[in-house]
């Protein structure tokens, strides 16, 4: 699967500053992402993560850290990936 530049927000940032813990759950969600293990998604949204794949839309994936809920998300061109707190969208 093609990323682009992989990005992360600020307060994904400061948050991973502040725990090793929650660094290691980022991570781990990542490598999760890599593998199209798409997280806590409902089964719309999976399905959803499969045609893109195939028509070049946005992918999206949830996952629950210590800190919050994170979203992974690709745009559809694959130029940026960017991980970032669900209220940061």
């Amino acid at each position: 699967m093609e990323l682009g530049e992989v990005y992360i927000t600020r307060g994904i940032d400061a948050a991973i500053q502040e725990s090793l813990v929650f660094g290691l759950e980022v991570w781990q969600a990542f490598q999760r992402y890599l593998h199209m293990d798409w997280g806590d998604l409902c089964q719309e949204d999976l399905d959803q993560n499969v045609r893109a794949l195939v028509n070049g839309e946005r992918i999206l994936a949830l996952y629950a850290t210590s800190r919050g809920r994170i979203y992974i998300i690709t745009e559809w061109d694959r130029s940026v990936t960017t991980i970032l707190f669900t209220d940061e969208y």
